[in-house]
């Protein structure tokens, strides 16, 4: 018999990890220093061991069992879906995209339409020509409410084919709370009635949906993991209560409805929300008494355009790749990667391709799709999976409880708990405690705005988001204040676009002298400071003496001139530097040295350090430099 591997070590208990571990900290502080405090309302532990597995109840489930924790399916193939604009009915052109984007990766299509527009049976006969419904799923954006017409002749064009009904794979994105969400507008008098009409119209089309929960729009507003997963649950149970009592079968409404997320940067973090996702709306769904596979959760995946930027674009790719892994390894059912270009421009044929190759290579070269659920197991994926769980369903009963979410939406309390939140991470950004790579850390030193860059686009002028129009083309009274959607990097985009505009080019010259390590690396971390607003940055290896440095730095014409050695060696020489600039030019001292206070009495104020407001720090000095921001 073979021998077991390393039956010959003793196991050791956590008490003897942790020994070695404070022993090793001398004296620092345990929770500080190695535990992770979300934003989720969670502690993330520094190391996970199999006994904090106990009390996890699903760990014996299988894929596709209930709740369905490790996935609604015993395979993990998902759909790699592309939208294609249809907002000027210009239909045969469509088509053509559609088939293109299809035999280039594409594995199903969302076509965005035209507002309170309602497709004819003669006009989904142009838009889908030649598009194999068996095979393609096709799903449709900015659908109107009223347009219970245009799925009827949706169903008429499907039954016209000849094709197996049941076998047609659909998704209309019908959805009145999406409008209340990011518009502050319901018709709540009508506007389930109308969804429940809708629903009757495709009620023996199994595969067929048209019910959106979209939890994307919590993404896009800076909430965090667990409350855009506990108001997409609130959404998804105002739904089941409402159409429920229009006479509509729970099991049918719920056979009805997919929900749409962004996803975020935090790869664990996002693999463990699709989890948690699934077996809370299992858990919803059962307790409407729903007892069969209709209390699956269908998920699209989209990934964020909050972390999206607009200078260094291309590092939106990287942001993208690792998005898509988490909701491929999560097991979503269908994922749509966001163009890298898509916060400033249409986005080219080019930023397309790459959207869907990052998929295809997640498939065909990675084998994503091969294993199911390959987190499962992992102390540290199934902690925080219950910890999710355990937070987005302490909010969610805490809106059920206090009438729902359209009640809660009215009163204002969602926004205000998502504001919260999402003033939290601007924060961060704004200290660099929360890094956005190329905007508030690490830019491209050389690159200025293009043409198309905008303050628009960096300053939350234009909503984007289309939402759904009434029948008349008329939009129902506002009934709330609507969720803010922006980028996380605006601020700072506009930050660095009014230097770009503003006709100067002003320069950051970093004088450095004395202690070799300490000049480097505080003109290194100057130098990316003031890159973060576009100020162009002279550096240097190191000057012998003030004096040189100084002559050096009159010499380049620089703006500002930034003082880089060591806190032992500032006491005397920044008072020089700053006697020998005089009024041409900025003094700043890299650092918060301990003689600071005698610095500032001789006239020396201004200092930069990694405890900075880096956006405001930076606003500041525009100011000096007579820039006017945005």
């Amino acid at each position: 018999m073979a021998k077991q591997l390393f039956t010959e070590f003793p196991p050791v208990p956590t008490e003897k990890w942790e020994e070695v571990i404070i022993k090793d900290l001398k004296g620092a502080d345990y929770e500080k220093k190695l535990v992770w405090r979300t934003q989720e309302g969670f502690n993330v532990r520094p190391y996970y061991r199999a006994e904090n597995l106990e009390g996890i109840k699903y760990l014996g489930a299988k894929p596709g069992e209930f709740p369905y924790v490790r996935g609604t399916k015993k395979d993990n193939e998902w759909y790699i879906n592309q939208w294609v604009c249809c907002c000027k009915s210009q239909f045969a052109e469509a088509n053509a995209q559609a088939l293109t984007i299809l035999s280039k990766g594409a594995e199903s299509v969302t076509f965005y339409l035209e507002p309170a527009k309602v497709l004819t049976k003669g006009d989904f006969a142009v838009l889908l020509k030649d598009i194999d419904l068996t095979k393609v799923p096709v799903n449709f954006g900015d659908c109107c409410i009223k347009a219970a017409d245009m799925v009827k002749n949706f169903v008429a064009y499907v039954d016209s084919l000849g094709i197996d009904k049941d076998s047609v794979k659909a998704f209309f994105d019908f959805n009145p709370l999406k409008r209340l969400t990011t518009k502050g507008q319901l018709c709540e008098d009508k506007a389930f009635k109308a969804l429940a009409e809708i629903v009757k119209v495709v009620e023996n089309y199994k595969k067929i949906r048209v019910i959106e929960v979209d939890a994307n729009a919590f993404n896009k507003a800076g909430s965090s993991t667990v409350q855009e997963l506990a108001y997409a649950l609130s959404e998804g149970s105002e739904y089941m209560s409402r159409l429920t009592d229009e006479g509509i079968a729970a099991e049918t409404v719920a056979r009805k409805i997919a929900f749409t997320f962004g996803v975020g940067s935090t790869y664990f973090m996002e693999i463990a929300k699709f989890r948690a996702a699934r077996m809370l709306w299992a858990n919803v769904v059962e307790a409407f008494g729903v007892e069969n596979c209709a209390r699956k959760m269908n998920i699209h995946a989209v990934t964020s355009e909050w972390n999206q930027t607009v200078y260094d674009a291309y590092v939106n790719m990287l942001r993208a790749t690792t998005e898509a892994m988490s909701a491929a390894v999560a097991g979503v059912d269908y994922l749509e990667v966001t163009p890298f270009d898509y916060a400033f421009e249409v986005p080219t044929e080019f930023s397309n391709r790459i959207a869907r190759n990052v998929q295809s290579i997640l498939k065909k070269e990675s084998h994503f799709n091969k294993v199911v659920d390959p987190a499962a197991g992992s102390y540290y994926v199934e902690n925080l999976t219950k910890s999710i769980a355990e937070q987005a369903w302490k909010i969610f009963k805490g809106v059920e409880e206090a009438g729902g979410y359209v009640a809660q939406f009215k009163a204002g309390n969602i926004q205000k708990e998502i504001k919260a939140v999402a003033d939290k991470k601007d924060s961060n950004l704004a200290n660099r405690k929360m890094t956005l790579l190329g905007t508030n850390q690490f830019p491209n030193f050389l690159e200025k705005a293009g043409e198309k860059i905008t303050k628009e686009i960096v300053s939350r002028e234009i909503n984007t988001e289309m939402g759904m129009v009434c029948e008349d083309g008329k939009c129902c009274d506002k009934v709330a204040e609507p969720l803010d959607s922006y980028r996380g990097a605006e601020e700072f985009e506009a930050l660095r676009l009014a230097t770009d505009r503003s006709g100067k080019e002003p320069k950051a010259f970093m004088l450095t002298f004395g202690n070799l390590a300490m000049c480097r690396a505080r003109a290194q971390f100057s130098s990316n400071f003031f890159a973060v607003a576009g100020i162009r940055n002279i550096d240097n290896n190191r000057f012998d003496s003030v004096e040189e440095g100084v002559k050096a730095a009159l010499e380049s014409k620089a703006e500002i001139i930034v003082a880089c050695s060591s806190d032992e060696e500032y006491a005397d020489a920044v008072p020089q530097i700053a006697k020998l600039v005089g009024n041409k030019a900025i003094v700043v001292v890299a650092g918060d040295p301990e003689c600071r206070p005698a610095l500032e009495e001789q006239g020396i104020k201004n200092f930069i350090n990694v405890r900075c407001n880096v956006l405001e720090t930076l606003k500041g000095y525009q100011k000096m430099l007579g820039i006017k921001e945005l």
